[in-house]
């Protein structure tokens, strides 16, 4: 829907000037271009078009205004001509010719023609209501229109409201951001940049941006008061106002970065576990990345291990493969080396996730174990990791965690990225597969063929399934045996912590096959494009939709070269599958009890989906022409060669899909056959024939041309051959337009902020105004995007994923058009770069939010076929050609002419091989529904017929089959080549032999060969003939085709070397236009070269494209220039092109050379410097001995040198050195070019300056900003208050520099005696205790505290920024009073600080300064006034695009550079002790030898990688200077990654000849030679030779005795004597009253100091301290020094180029040796740790739980044990007796431990030395936290004993024991934060009691009995004192335990036991059996004898 203007001509028109039009409906004015000199007739020819939303009503009104226009003032009206719209709207299309009328509405004579169209809707646009349209930031949609915007009266300044000024073009007119010809087109190209900034305006015939300059001027001269912080500017690079649109921009990276191999490392260190559940287990811990794994040693009956292990893992391959891998974690039970263990809990993420954390890494987090099979488990502990991911080239830098009791906090240091929730639930992913469609051939076995050939069967030969792999678990579908067409419905459910810490699902239609199952087509989807974890977020969600999958070709053959292209890894070159599938999460209840707990992969059926769920199937058309193929790599041969077209499989003739699936597509798909024929026969005009409409998907084949020895063309002149394709897909293009209006927003913003960058870079003014200006059109661009998108029709097939993206693209570009015009409001010259960064982020964001992950239509390929085989291939995202009636909405190449460039498939387009262009293609392409189509040949360069076939004669929407130019215009280019800079080195001297190729159209030209150098200037004019272009002429001069310039190295065998390739757009003549201003001569311009991905230096060219009119070649202007006779034919740049030269001086400091490598196998011996700039140059004198003096003995030198005056345009400046050889031979050593000379150049002070000295006024005024003073006073003296600067947390600081050491002790007494308590004095070290560590400490301390204040610094300054901009938006009143908060905040921080450090630093330990990077990052280098040039030779390496520089380097050349306009000022010249023999290098010292002590300092090192299998290192100190090399190889440290090494060497040495400092850590072996761990290099010589004095840092005090003695030979005041007469600065002069006077600034400090015996001296010396600690206050020669420090330097391996592999904490002293010489090194040795015996006595137990049943009475009953070690140390367990059968849980033991053990005070940590194993050669130092464990158990003797409880109590922090049983309770270890802690160190003897502790069942902890005991800490020689013996024995026995009679064994004493157990309690009861057994005894006896009586009675015997 639009409505359509052309504006034909205006005549009648009075006098000569320039014409403007300007077209304005419904408040939004389209500006024609600017016609010169118009006299009568002004013939503007242009269109305008109004993409509408509503329905034009009849009276609407169009205005058209004609002005003259001009430069400077407002243009003036000639006339204006209004016309209702009702005829147009009745009748659609209007021609009108009229009179116009002036302001009093009376007719003038001007008269105007134009004609009106008017396209109404189709039916297919929802309505919007009249106001949305185009919502124009006018002033008054502004809420309060606080700033005018750049659309109303900025760029003519006129008072608001009145008439637009054309300066605005049309930048906002309907967001057409492709209506932008010239060098707009090519912002990204860095086109149309560079030139002067004062031809700006006058360089664009039309108005299109006013010099910044003038607007102010006129803004003020017009009064409107506009304040330059509000105004902002449109495009800087839209060059013409009314641009042709049919071209759009060339992609200029060619090479897909994705599927190629890179190198990772994936460091992981297990610090410990906490609360694991399960009892006394002896756990380990597993690493696995990926396929590895690897096990951390396994640590005895403990559930809080302490490991420390560090384990790094290597990969190399591609990003995508990496980020996938998944990390886990898991503990195991009990693992050995006969079984596997029983898995605690684990833990997982992905690599991907760790990378994108800040830093690459999570530092001391705790990562939640989790039982994966037992969903309802809960938390199965926390694991305390740091991981890290480091790609080439990442540093990560190692946090200097502020404190580690902040870790303790477990919630608040979990490991999860930012924004995940700590309590994660367990959720089901749901990935349901229904179908695929148009697989391919995957089996072209000869058993088919046979098969086919005896049965005659004929099946589809693939059997695919599809397996999804998502978080390290994979599930497959069924197999559907030989169909093209699958069916599955089934889901496939996962069950993963949600969110998941897993960013990917990959899903892969795969081949079964007997022997190997093979990939077909791979799709990822991200789910982080499918849901939202804001508010108003939404789970993954996902279709039903369909996923197009891409890879390689699809012939089959069995060997496929390109078959990870199947597998997801580069770009697909050919459409392979599509597939319909869904995506649900449902977030599980776990309490509930049906749910089935397992967490395995299942596969179940699903329902089918109904056909139409994912749209109504709809007929596409897909048109495309081929204007121009050439650039065809003459490798392919001269084979006829044609191009196919294919979308899907429609189009692939060769290999695409069987026949019956089309037909299936074509019904619909849905059964409904009637119906979709209908549908077709409805399409407009063709009826039947277009059912005949058969695709046409390639080109003819046509035999290519020669164009040069490079390349071929065809011949599509003036017929140019065409394609079109008819398919059917479901019509889902809602979801492309939302992303194409996202996108369109999103390349709009981005030309923007290149164009922002390059006026930084290119030093524009103003460049604050561009950023306001594209803030501006991206708040409208997102205010667009709300009201399009919100029509959205509600139609069956949006999927829930369609309306939460869209509710959340509405929601976040709404906020983002509120930010960014908050934003606006805020950009000022000097919050800029802050905001540009703002923006960028905008940017990011835009992108990501535009990538829409359910697919509609496949994309385009287009491939370029010879012979019938496929050669090459371009993508085209079918998103980015697809048409629409809404202009937002339409693809950016929809209808447009692209260039696209041809690249080899798969990882052949890697490397060199992909950079040479395999074909240049022009294409037109069109993709729409079929019934759109009637207008797919508009945006086609027009003036052509076409040709049809023959059964679409006479249809007009037949499409053509070639196109027929009739018109042609004749051109001459002319390529103006000046220079090149910084060119690849492709040969192996490491130069290069540079010409350029410049292609246009069907010709190409070269430059000449410039030998042996980088920086090229051709200087060289090449004239291309008779270039014929197709086309309207007016569409030719806005819209030229691309140049492109390709550089090669020519080389004298061979081909020559692809170099680097550029693109440029000529400016344009037409025949009936002048070559004067503003266009001609057009300016030399930087253009970006680029090789594949990567930028490979910059071309200075300018090209013109002139049209030769009817006069022939002789109405062109001619080419004058100076035409070089010796350059014979060549034809140099002409005059007005070529840069204004003016004369310059180059001095060159030349110093020496060092570390030059070999050349061919022959050392250099005699070398030399050649110097060239543009032509001119110098050489050094000969170095006659480099191994003896590598310096030079002339020291400066100069030559003179034509420079243009833009130093912009400077050429670089070429360094070589060259060996002289005998014989008069050179050989060339390396070469360096140092590309931009600016840091070198020297402006003279101006002149206006040193009139100032008039009034003081001025003068201080001056000084204050010279020198940043701290206050003035009118006689130039100006007091430096030594107040420190703010003091970090320490405030003791402060009284440093004021007050004697007297007054400290008296402050120091004052405190002990005020104090009060018993903290104090415990806190207070002598003097003579505190050493070196100490200090370094405490400054580790501060410099953590630094860290921390910064990051809260930059986090409160971020959360005000975000507030501003959240609030800004609502209006700014609120803003006031959030700002205040923060403020109060801060105060009340303030006020809180002081109190922190009065308990921490009672003794004022003196600091020095702990750099966490290398010095030379913080110092520049020490580059100050001697430069380091690196030599390079040998070719850049082609595999990874970057074979390192380092690997190229051949040695240093040592030198500086002063680059000045030649006549100096005098006054320069005339100061004292100038030397004219050094030129602009005034007081440069000698460069001869000199003897230098240096002491080098290692402190300790960090992180080291692992070296041994084991995963730890043995690490030794190697030092290496000179001939000097030092091994420390006795004294290494054993398994340590972490060692401390505390030594000092003493090397003395020789500069130059020694200065390359390389101190390398060397990992000790038994056997084998030792393995390099890690190396750092220090250049001594720029340290030693720098003004910031890196020879002996300056301390903070000044003291001659104790730990902080002053290291320096010199002392501070003869240090600052040195300092002042260098610089020739006036001073010192030291005043009484503690003053001293440098320069004219006066500084105070303490005049006393202390010598050892505490007698009082007067000194200088503090305050000389004083000012060199702030000697960079001293005007014009102050600089920082550097003070005392340590810095921290990476280790880095040769092996493993860019990655680190650990730090080096250390430092380095240099000592003259003609100097007086330095006292003895500091004594940094590692402190010793002190022993210590802990005395542990257990006297009671008291309710600990009963575990056994009793054998007779089944009672309850426990034999309690106590069993005590101290952590590290469980082979040194001590168990206390047993107390059997205790009856209540009550034990007595008075049973004493003894652990004697060493311990750091400074680090808190306990050190044990043992051996790891049986094997190991020797002891392992161990520092672990000092923790003692108690437990209680229940002996057993038939089997294990069982564990009861225990505790645990870190000896530094842990609670009081009760005092009594009763009032111990489970609180003391659950809430331990708030409970009084105590520390055995300091409290020596605690007594009380403490709980047991274990888990139930259900995992709570409980209390399972209680102990009191008692813990006495002695020192070694204390306990030697007082002895005491272990258990109950002498010295110093304890008694024995009162137990009751019940403890004993009974199998021990059975009598007792039977005492106990049957006396007491069956007394009576025995009683009783005894007497009843006599009983019965007797009446057995009475029986038994009775007969026997019986018988002797009755017989008488």
């Amino acid at each position: 829907m639009a409505l359509l203007l052309q504006l034909r001509t205006a005549s009648g028109l009075r006098g000569r000037a320039d014409r403007i039009a300007k077209a304005a409906f419904r408040g939004l004015s389209f500006y024609t271009r600017v016609l010169e000199n118009c006299e009568d007739e002004a013939r503007f020819d242009e269109t305008f078009r109004w993409p509408v939303a509503s329905n034009i009503d009849g009276n609407e009104i169009l205005e058209i205004q004609v002005f003259n226009y001009s430069k400077v003032f407002t243009n003036r009206l000639i006339g204006t001509f209004r016309m209702v719209l009702q005829k147009v709207v009745e009748e659609g299309q209007v021609e009108v010719t009229d009179t116009l009328i002036d302001d009093n509405n009376s007719a003038i004579q001007t008269s105007i023609s134009i004609e009106i169209r008017y396209q109404a809707l189709d039916g297919t646009v929802g309505t919007w209501n009249d106001k949305e349209f185009l919502e124009i930031p006018s002033v008054h949609s502004e809420g309060d229109g606080r700033y005018p915007l750049e659309t109303d009266s900025l760029l003519s300044g006129h008072r608001r409201g009145s008439d637009i000024s054309p300066g605005k073009s049309n930048q906002q007119s309907a967001e057409r951001s492709f209506r932008r010809a010239g060098k707009g087109v090519f912002s990204a190209m860095k086109l149309g940049k560079t030139r002067p900034s004062k031809d700006d305006h006058r360089k664009q015939d039309e108005p299109a941006v006013l010099e910044a300059e003038d607007l102010d001027r006129k803004a003020v001269r017009q009064g409107c008061g506009l304040e330059p912080d509000t105004i902002s500017l449109a495009s800087v690079t839209a060059v013409t106002t009314n641009v042709s649109n049919k071209r759009s921009k060339p992609d200029i990276k060619m090479e897909p970065s994705a599927g190629r191999p890179m190198d990772y490392q994936v460091s992981v260190t297990i610090i410990e576990a906490r609360q694991l559940v399960g009892l006394n287990m002896d756990p380990v811990v597993c690493v696995e990345v990926g396929e590895e794994k690897k096990y951390t040693s396994m640590k005895e009956s403990t559930n809080c291990p302490y490991y420390n292990e560090y384990f790094v893992f290597d990969f190399h391959v591609p990003p995508d493969v990496m980020f996938d891998k998944i990390i886990k974690l898991s503990v195991i039970h009990s693992k050995n080396l006969l079984r596997s263990g029983t898995l605690v809990g684990s833990f997982k993420m992905d690599v991907g996730t760790v990378y994108t954390q800040p830093e690459h890494q999570f530092y001391h987090k705790w990562a939640i174990l989790s039982d994966p099979e037992d969903l309802t488990a809960g938390l199965k502990g926390y694991l305390k990791c740091d991981i890290a991911v480091v790609g080439k080239g990442d540093n990560i830098k190692t946090p200097h965690k502020a404190n580690e009791t902040d870790e303790d906090d477990i919630e608040g240091n979990l490991l999860l990225p930012d924004g995940v929730p700590p309590e994660r639930q367990w959720a089901r992913f749901y990935i349901k597969i229904y179908r695929a469609e148009g697989l391919p051939r995957m089996n072209a076995s000869i058993m088919a063929n046979v098969k086919k050939a005896l049965i005659g069967e004929n099946k589809d030969l693939v059997d695919p399934y599809v397996q999804v792999v998502f978080a390290g678990q994979k599930g497959k579908t069924s197999v559907q045996k030989s169909s093209y067409e699958p069916l599955w419905n089934e889901q496939i459910v996962f069950t993963e912590m949600f969110p998941p810490l897993c960013k990917r699902i990959k899903i892969q239609i795969r081949d079964s096959d007997k022997v190997n199952d093979v990939a077909i087509g791979t799709h990822f989807i991200d789910l982080r494009k499918i849901s939202n974890e804001g508010d108003k977020g939404f789970l993954p969600t996902f279709g039903p939709a369909w996923v197009n999958m891409y890879g390689s070709t699809r012939n089959y053959t069995l060997m496929d070269e390109h078959q990870e292209l199947n597998e997801g890894l580069g770009e697909g070159v050919s459409f392979r599958a599509r597939l319909l599938m869904s995506l649900a999460v449902e977030i599980l209840d776990t309490t509930n009890p049906e749910i089935n707990s397992s967490t395995e992969v299942q596969v179940e059926q699903a329902p089918s989906v109904a056909d139409n769920c994912t749209g109504k199937m709809e007929e596409f058309f897909l048109f495309g022409a081929f204007l121009e193929a050439t650039m065809i790599d003459r490798k392919i041969g001269d084979k006829p060669i044609n191009f196919e077209v294919t979308i899907g499989n429609y189009g692939n003739q060769i290999d695409g899909m069987t026949k019956p699936t089309l037909r299936r597509k074509k019904e619909g798909g849905d059964g409904q056959e009637e119906e979709s024929e209908l549908l077709q026969n409805s399409s407009e005009d063709e009826g039947d024939e277009d059912g005949e409409l058969v695709s046409v998907s390639s080109s003819q084949p046509v035999k290519p041309l020669v164009t040069d020895r490079n390349y071929f063309h065809l011949p599509y002149f003036e017929k140019k051959p065409c394609i079109y394709i008819k398919s059917w897909w479901q019509d889902q293009r809602r979801r492309l337009y939302n992303a194409n209006i996202m996108d369109k927003i999103a390349d709009k913003l981005e030309e923007g902020l290149n164009d922002v960058q390059e006026m930084i870079k290119t030093e524009k003014p103003h460049p604050e105004r561009r950023l306001r200006g594209v803030l501006e059109e991206l708040s409208s661009g997102c205010l667009r995007f709300v009201t399009l998108a919100d029509k959205d029709q509600h139609h069956s097939s949006r999927t829930r994923l369609d309306r939460e993206r869209l509710k959340s693209c509405m929601r976040e570009l709404e906020n983002m058009g509120q930010q960014a015009t908050t934003l606006r409001s805020q950009v000022k010259k000097n919050t800029m770069k802050d905001k540009l960064k703002l923006a960028q982020n905008f940017l990011q964001k835009l992108r990501f939010l535009a990538d829409e992950p359910q697919h509609t239509i496949p994309d385009i390929f287009i491939w370029m076929m010879s012979n019938n085989k496929r050669i090459a291939y371009a993508r085209v995202p079918s998103k980015d050609i697809l048409y629409s009636i809404v202009d937002e909405e339409m693809g950016k190449d929809c209808a447009k002419v692209k260039t696209l460039f041809l690249k080899l498939p798969g990882k052949r387009g890697f490397g060199p091989a992909g950079w040479t262009v395999q074909a240049k293609m022009e294409m037109y392409l069109w993709l729409g529904l079929n019934k759109q189509r009637k207008d797919f040949l508009s945006g086609l360069p027009c003036g052509f017929e076409e040709k049809k076939t023959a059964r679409g004669q006479n249809l007009p929407s037949f499409p053509p089959i070639s196109l027929l130019y009739t018109k042609k215009q004749v051109f001459q280019l002319r390529a103006h080549m000046y220079q090149a800079r910084s060119l690849f080195a492709a040969d192996s001297s490491g130069l290069s032999d540079p010409f350029a190729r410049v292609f246009f159209i069907s010709q190409s030209q070269c430059t000449e060969v410039l030998n042996e150098t980088l920086c090229p200037t051709w200087d060289q004019l090449l004239v291309f003939d008779n270039v014929e272009l197709y086309g309207e002429a007016h569409e030719m001069r806005d819209d030229p085709p691309i140049i492109v310039i390709e550089i090669y190295d020519q080389d004298t065998v061979g081909k020559a070397d692809f170099m680097g390739r550029t693109f440029a757009k000529p400016v344009v003549k037409m025949s009936d236009e002048h070559y004067c201003p503003p266009r001609f001569p057009p300016q030399l311009e930087y253009y970006q070269i680029y090789r594949g991905n990567s930028t490979a230096g910059d071309l200075l060219a300018a090209f013109e494209l002139l049209q030769i009119g009817p006069g022939g070649k002789s109405d062109l202007p001619p080419i004058d220039g100076p035409t070089d006779m010796d350059r014979g034919p060549i034809l140099p740049v002409p005059l007005g092109i070529r840069p204004v030269l003016s004369k310059y001086r180059v001095e060159i400091l030349f110093w020496g050379l060092r570390d030059l490598k070999r050349v061919n196998l022959a050392q250099v011996d005699r070398p030399r410097v050649d110097i060239e700039c543009a032509g001119k140059g110098v050489q050094s004198s000969l170095i006659q001995n480099y191994k003896k003096n590598p310096n030079f003995s002339t020291l400066v030198k100069w030559f003179e040198v034509d420079l243009p005056e833009n130093e912009l345009l400077h050429p670089p400046l070429n360094i070589r050195v060259v060996d002289c050889r005998a014989f008069g031979r050179y050989t060339l050593v390396g070469s360096h070019a140092v590309s931009s000379l600016r840091k070198f150049i020297y402006r003279p002070p101006d002149k206006k300056a040193q009139h100032w000295n008039m009034t003081a006024k001025h003068l201080n005024g001056y000084l204050a900003m010279a020198n940043g003073a701290h206050r003035s006073r009118p006689t130039g003296e100006i007091v430096v208050n030594m107040e420190p600067e703010v003091p970090i947390k320490k405030m003791e600081t402060m009284v440093k520099l004021e007050a004697s050491e007297e007054e400290k002790e008296k402050k120091k007494k004052k405190k002990k005696g005020g104090g009060g308590g018993e903290e104090v004095e415990e806190e207070e070290p002598d003097e003579s205790m505190l050493d070196w560590w100490s200090k370094y400490f405490a400054s580790i301390e501060t410099m953590k505290e630094q860290l921390r204040q910064q990051e809260a610094a930059a986090a409160e300054a971020e959360e005000k920024e975000e507030m501003e901009i959240a609030e800004g938006s609502k209006g700014q009143g609120k803003n006031k009073e959030k700002s205040k908060a923060p403020k109060d905040d801060k105060k009340k921080k303030q006020q809180s600080a002081p109190e922190l450090p009065e308990k921490k630093n009672k003794q004022k330990i003196d600091e020095l300064k702990v750099f966490n990077k290398e010095l030379e990052t913080e110092f520049d280098n020490f580059e100050d006034w001697l430069h380091t040039f690196n030599l390079l030779r040998g070719k850049i390496g082609d595999n990874d695009d970057n074979a390192t520089e380092e690997e190229r380097i051949v040695g240093r050349f040592k030198g500086s550079m002063c680059v000045y306009k030649v006549p100096l000022p005098d006054d320069i010249t005339k100061e004292a002790g100038y030397d004219p023999n050094f030129g602009m290098f005034q007081g440069i010292p000698s460069n001869d030898p000199i003897n230098v002590l240096v002491r080098v300092y290692i402190v300790r090192a960090t992180d080291l990688h692992p070296a041994d299998i084991n995963g730890k290192a043995d690490p030794y100190i190697a030092i290496k200077l000179g001939k000097t090399d030092i091994k420390d190889k006795e004294n290494y440290i054993s398994k340590q990654l972490n060692p401390v090494f505390g030594k000092s060497f003493d090397i003395e040495a020789t500069f130059p000849m020694e200065s390359m400092l390389t101190v390398a850590v060397y990992d000790w072996d038994l056997v084998g030679t030792d393995d390099l761990i890690g190396e750092t290099k220090i250049d001594l010589e720029n340290r030693y030779y720098s003004k910031h004095r890196a020879t002996c840092g300056v301390s903070q005090t000044y003291s001659i005795h104790g730990y902080n003695t002053w290291r320096d030979p010199m002392k501070p005041s003869q240090i600052l004597s040195k300092l002042c007469k260098e610089g020739k600065v006036d001073g010192p002069h030291f005043g009484p009253g503690g003053r001293v006077k440098v320069a004219n600034r006066v500084f105070t400090g303490p005049t006393e100091i202390e010598d050892e015996n505490g007698q009082k001296k007067q000194t200088d010396e503090h305050l000389a301290l004083t000012v060199l600690r702030h000697w960079e206050d001293i005007p014009r020669a102050g600089c920082k020094l550097v003070p005392e420090h340590v810095e921290t330097r990476p280790l880095l391996n040769p092996d493993k180029p860019g990655i680190e592999q650990g730090r080096l904490e250390m430092w380095v002293d240099m000592f003259p040796m003609d100097m007086p010489a330095p006292g003895p090194a500091i004594d940094i040795s590692p402190r010793k740790p002190k022993k210590y015996e802990l005395r542990v006595i257990v006297w009671n137990t008291d309710e600990v739980i009963l575990e056994d049943d009793d054998y007779f009475t089944g009672e309850k009953s426990s034999d309690i044990f106590v069993r005590g070690w101290l952590k590290g140390q469980q082979e040194d367990k001590q168990d206390t007796d047993v107390h059997y059968h205790s009856l209540t849980g009550e034990g007595n033991f008075n049973w004493r431990y003894i652990f004697p053990f060493d311990y750091l005070m400074a680090e808190e940590k306990i050190v044990i030395s043992k051996k790891e194993s049986m094997f190991s050669w020797d002891e392992t130092e161990y520092k672990i936290p000092a923790r003692l464990t108690l437990q209680v158990w229940d002996a057993d003797h038939f089997s294990a004993d069982d564990f009861l409880g225990a505790i645990e109590l870190d000896l530094n922090r842990f609670p009081r024991g009760a005092k009594t049983s009763k009032q111990c309770s489970l609180e003391m270890v659950t809430n331990e934060a708030e409970l009084p802690m105590v520390s055995i160190f300091k409290q020596k003897r605690v007594k009380g009691w403490w709980p047991f502790v274990a888990r139930d069942e259900n995992d709570e902890l409980e209390i399972t009995g209680k102990v009191e005991a008692e813990l006495h800490l002695l020192t070694a020689e204390e306990a030697e004192k007082s002895p005491a013996g272990l258990a109950r024995n002498e010295p110093d026995p304890l008694e024995k335990p009162n137990r009751p009679d019940t403890s004993f064994i009974w199998f021990l004493n059975p009598l007792k036991s039977i005492k106990y157990l049957i006396c007491t309690r069956y007394k009576w009861l025995i009683i009783k059996i005894v007497l009843a057994l006599l009983l019965l005894i007797m009446i057995a006896l009475f029986l038994y004898s009775m007969p026997g009586y019986m018988v002797k009675k009755l017989l008488g015997a």
